[in-house]
């Protein structure tokens, strides 16, 4: 195994998998996805859709608290202002026109918003949707007594003004580019249903929502399914379908079996395991796809440990990690590896980032140089400090704990020890990891607002719980230049003029290395093939976000 690296890039198959014991399956490659608003020309307006989800919605205000599974809900019952397509390219949905630098809805210094909405959009109630609801909708999220899910951008609008029932204004404090995406996000909510409610936390929308979206709230049967009505009165095509049951299957087996019998329509969250992805495809009357996903796998660090201090122990530690045997024992050989945060369906991807080398040889020599010696139990030691740290990730997650075991071997030669020390979920993203508590992790993590670049909350230095701040560093990464470029690219509006910060800001990082990158995420989608409209979409969190267009023909 020493001089493994001197016959071939990475381990064989049954090597790798010998060394860790097991094999999963995998993730698999990323795919580019277009925009494809397609549905069946002669499409059965009086059918019914079963979608199936692995966990069960429960939070039916959008401006609450929630998780993704929610979401698949929203996109039916809701409507944002403005949405992203899969290129990346916004196209409005309550808004008469996506506000820009070049129509106008944005002055050039990004200070002043003008919003022109449609006209004739009704509540599911036959109440009319105005402006006024618009700004009710963002002034709830700055509510001190409402119990918001975001404040990233909302805390900088000032002095909403309604010009019109079709037209509203703001000031901003601040330019702030990523703004629009996070509006992209944001579901707007109906502001009567708030009138005499003494807790805004407390309204029909959390049992019977009321949205402007393509499908009407029916029914609940908790721990089962909601079942969703079309609303004839929907401002945009579609929708296709009478009824929409949201169906929740916990059991990813369970829920694999209920699609290949036909009884689930559309399977979604948490989609088909990658175990069943060999028979999944030859299903007939079945169409699987497997696409990209903004998530990345990395080996995240703690940048307060003294251990990581050293860029030339980070670079070591990347360089032994041999994600050629990884990718190919654990998954198959399928996923594509990545040298960033940043997708590789993004307009803002660097596609001239240095590739990863594995190299036992290379890395050993590179600690050697760095003078970080050998101690007699082989492991290296520089100024009191030893080459020795925790990994931890999710305890259960079988095929991280099978890499995990892998890198431990092939870091041991290059004489560093890393012990693993794996934790259950809530307590592993809880504390752990919010606060930095841990060493080292197996982490996933996607850190943009749809298809905006902006990762100020996970890299920018004052975002670091750990170092007294507020927001998602965990890394506890600091870097001037990268906060610098941070900066300049929130309150730059243009996308070529952007491209360039963060091409360079991607650079910056991979240089750094505050965490390891591995690869980013696929899933594995399937529906019935007389079922039109599903779209893989990576700027979206979930797969109802073009639910209006879905159609059986």
């Amino acid at each position: 195994m020493t001089d493994r690296n001197k016959k071939s890039a990475h381990l064989d198959r049954r090597q790798a998998l010998m060394m860790m014991g097991a094999a999963g399956a995998g993730l698999m490659t990323p795919m580019m996805i277009g925009r494809d608003r397609a549905f069946a020309a002669n499409a059965d307006a009086s059918g019914q859709l079963v979608l199936a989800f692995s966990q069960e919605p429960t939070v039916f205000n959008p401006l609450m608290p929630h998780i993704e599974v929610d979401e698949g809900v929203y996109y039916a019952v809701y409507d944002p202002l403005f949405d992203f397509d899969p290129d990346g390219e916004f196209f409005p949905v309550l808004a008469a026109e996506v506000p820009s630098v070049a129509n106008g809805g944005i002055s050039e210094d990004g200070l002043s918003w003008r919003l022109k909405l449609k006209e004739g959009v009704t509540w599911h109630d036959g109440t009319p949707f105005t402006a006024e609801d618009v700004k009710f909708s963002l002034e709830l999220t700055m509510d001190p007594d409402f119990r918001s899910f975001r404040s990233t951008g909302y805390r900088f609008i000032k002095d909403i003004t309604v010009v019109s029932d079709t037209e509203l204004t703001w000031t901003m404090s601040e330019s702030f580019a990523p703004m629009t995406a996070i509006l992209a996000s944001t579901y707007m909510v109906p502001k009567h249903a708030f009138d005499g409610v003494e807790d805004k936390n407390a309204t029909i929308l959390n049992t019977a929502p009321i949205g402007t979206g393509p499908f009407r709230f029916k029914n609940r049967m908790a721990g089962d399914h909601i079942e969703l009505e079309a609303n004839p009165d929907y401002h945009m095509d579609g929708p296709f379908l009478k009824t929409l049951i949201i169906k929740y299957v916990p059991d990813l087996n369970v829920m694999y079996t209920q699609f290949k019998s036909g009884d689930i329509d559309v399977i979604g969250l948490q989609y088909i395991s990658p175990d069943h992805l060999g028979e999944a495809e030859k299903l007939p009357g079945k169409v699987v796809e497997v696409v990209g996903a903004a998530t990345f796998e990395s080996i995240g660090l703690n940048m307060t440990r003294p251990q990581f201090q050293d860029k030339a122990v980070r670079q070591a530690l990347y360089m032994a990690i041999d994600k050629g045997s990884i990718i190919d024992a654990l998954y198959y050989g399928v996923p594509t590896p990545t040298e960033t945060y940043m997708p590789r369906q993004s307009y803002y991807y660097n596609e001239t980032l240095p590739r990863h080398e594995f190299s036992i040889e290379k890395a050993n020599a590179l600690l050697d140089e760095a003078g970080w010696a050998k101690g007699s139990d082989g492991i290296r030691e520089k100024d009191g400090v030893r080459l020795s740290f925790s990994n931890s990730t999710t305890a259960g997650n079988h095929l991280r704990e099978q890499a995990q075991q892998f890198i431990q071997q092939t870091f041991a030669l290059i004489g560093v020890e890393m012990t693993i020390k794996n934790l259950p979920p809530a307590v592993m993203w809880g504390d752990y990891w919010m606060n930095s508590e841990f060493d080292s992790v197996v982490v996933g993590l996607n850190v943009l607002a749809g298809a905006d670049p902006d990762a100020s909350d996970y890299f920018l230095s004052s975002m670091s719980p750990a170092l007294g701040g507020s927001g998602q560093n965990t890394f506890a990464y600091q870097n001037p230049k990268v906060d610098e470029l941070l900066v300049t690219g929130a309150r730059n509006f243009v996308p070529e003029e952007r491209k360039a910060i963060y091409e360079e800001m991607q650079a910056v990082i991979r240089e750094d290395l505050p965490f390891l990158p591995m690869f980013q995420y696929a899933l594995i989608k399937g529906w019935k093939d007389d079922v039109t409209g599903p779209v893989p979409n990576i700027n979206n969190r979930i797969d109802t976000w073009n639910v209006r267009d879905w159609a059986r023909s």
